[in-house]
């Protein structure tokens, strides 16, 4: 071994990860805004906080965890955050499930609730998810589950958050004997969690048996890892359902087996109005099943299969089945592998969406075509839509005409969100002037990382500062200027806390594109060398 290598010594890169950034933040309280505006078990027995109210009480919740944890993080300023993150972390969560409970100051009336005020609805709903995350077994199931031995007129119940072991299950299955009757929502999310798998699948058994034939019109099994076993598990509860309104099989390992088992199992989606499959493991054949579940429910209004693994087939179906289901409200299909035919598929489905007023299209690999068939289609159609969601998409500047005169048609919008496209300053331009005109409930306008410059971040900085109650313009990670922050900075002088954070800018950023045509063929061997030395590692 030479002296120059028995010297060398490897530079160590140093990563602090707090505090976050300022994006982060804001992310985190948009984030947690949502999840006490979305119905739940909680605002079924507490009641629903309004959007107003959300933000403030989310701003505060992020404000003051945020507090908690840097005061943790001077403790010990050699560290690298992690633990500040965490605690970051583990104090918004729980502050935010206080709210929860809370629920709002206001009813919808103009009382001003009394905490700890009882009211009849409280009496209806059974939830032991409070607490920490962890085992029950036999005795602690006994404690747990005393009230609903008593006469009671409890039609919810809630066994979230809490993994039942065999032991707990025998304890809970005379108890859910004696009261299926009167029950119409059910949440058993989460209630098998760390269990072996041969335990799970009986626990799910019990549950299921006791529970078959009671009339539910809420059912919520995410969580659970089920598969296809976990699916046939439930089968005797799942085969007595006729009257469902809203399933939720979110995160369950439902691959193309369990697709077909839950479409097999349940007689009838006819009433189904929320149908939820989120972070599956589908795919196309499995959505082939997912897809005659969608054309079976007519009622449907609320359809989420996002991070499901579908591909162009399966895309294809599900949105040719979705034409039957004229009166959707929200529909979430991020993160497939759709590609350019199944987003055309889809407009021809969206055509009939009169009442639709949240699509969430992100990540579908659309590119430019697909983008303006479903742009064209939207512009003639869902008068009343208030979130478009398209980034990550492909979607060049050859688009934006056909974007821009979709969102000139919604003036009802609230956010847009084209984020990770490729519109540059063409597109970003043409955008602005759809929006300059009219869009007074506008609040969150995304166009970050488009490769925008000067031009384009000043006009949709100009188009968006004066509409009323409008609170986050993101344009980070473009390739604006000094000069173009300077210019935006001076737009938003009067309400500085409306412009997100710069801080991924790069004013010295290049269009690969335009570079590789200008460099020839003779840099795509150079490029496809670097390539192959990069790792790229997915999150299952």
């Amino acid at each position: 071994m030479d002296s120059a290598t028995q010297t060398f010594q490897p530079r160590t890169l140093s990563i602090k990860l707090w505090p976050p950034s300022q994006s982060s933040r804001l992310m985190l309280v948009d984030r947690m805004t949502k999840n006490l505006t979305t119905p739940s078990i909680f605002s079924r027995k507490y009641g629903l906080l309004s959007k107003e109210e959300a933000e403030v009480d989310a701003k505060d919740i992020e404000e003051i965890a945020f507090a908690t944890a840097s005061q943790h993080f001077e403790k010990e300023p050699d560290g690298d955050g992690s633990s500040a993150v965490q605690i970051y972390a583990k104090e918004s969560s729980k502050l935010m499930l206080e709210v929860l409970k809370r629920g709002p100051r206001i009813k919808d009336d103009g009382e001003v609730m009394i905490p700890g005020k009882a009211t009849a609805s409280n009496e209806t709903i059974f939830d032991i998810s409070g607490g920490r995350r962890a085992f029950i077994e036999a005795e602690e199931a006994e404690e747990l589950l005393k009230p609903l031995r008593r006469p009671n007129s409890y039609t919810k119940i809630c066994f979230s958050n809490r993994s039942f072991g065999l032991d707990a299950a025998h304890v809970a299955e005379p108890i859910l004997l004696s009261i299926k009757d009167q029950l119409t929502e059910v949440d058993l999310s989460d209630f098998i969690a760390g269990r072996p798998e041969a335990e799970a699948i009986e626990v799910m058994n019990i549950f299921s048996s006791a529970l078959e034939g009671c009339v539910l019109r809420y059912l919520n099994l995410s969580n659970n890892a089920m598969g296809e076993k976990g699916v046939r598990a439930f089968g005797s509860l799942l085969r007595s359902q006729k009257n469902l309104e809203e399933l939720y099989l979110m995160n369950d390992g439902i691959s193309e087996e369990a697709a077909r088992a839950v479409c097999e199992l349940i007689p009838s989606t006819e009433k189904l109005r929320v149908l939820h499959f989120h972070n599956n493991m589908t795919g196309d054949e499995g959505a082939f099943a997912i897809a005659e579940m969608v054309k079976c429910s007519p009622a449907l209004e609320d359809f989420r299969c996002s991070s499901t693994r579908v591909g162009s087939e399966g895309g294809v179906a599900v949105a040719e089945a979705l034409g039957t289901c004229t009166h959707l409200k929200k529909l979430d299909l991020r993160d497939n592998m759709f590609g350019v035919e199944a987003g055309v598929a889809l407009s021809k489905a969206i055509s009939v969406f009169a009442d639709l007023t949240e699509v969430y299209l992100s990540y579908l690999n659309l590119e430019d075509e697909g983008a303006v068939t479903l742009a064209n289609a939207l512009k003639d159609s869902a008068p009343s839509l208030e979130v478009l969601d398209m980034a990550g998409n492909d979607i060049t500047a050859k688009a934006a005409a056909s974007l821009a005169a979709c969102i000139a048609a919604k003036q009802f919008l609230t956010m847009l969100n084209l984020s990770e496209n490729e519109l540059k300053d063409e597109g970003a331009i043409l955008i602005s002037q759809a929006l300059e005109v009219g869009h007074s409930q506008l609040n969150e306008v995304d166009l970050s990382a488009n490769q925008i410059r000067r031009a384009g971040a000043r006009v949709l900085a100009q188009a968006v500062v004066h509409k009323p109650g409008f609170k986050l313009l993101n344009i980070n990670s473009n390739f604006i200027s000094d000069e173009g922050i300077d210019d935006v900075k001076e737009v938003f002088k009067n309400s500085p806390n409306v412009l997100g954070p710069l801080d991924e800018n790069d004013p010295e950023g290049e269009d690969l594109n335009e570079q590789a045509e200008e460099d020839g063929a003779d840099n795509e061997d150079e490029l496809e060398s670097k390539l192959k030395s990069l790792e790229i590692k997915q999150e299952e």
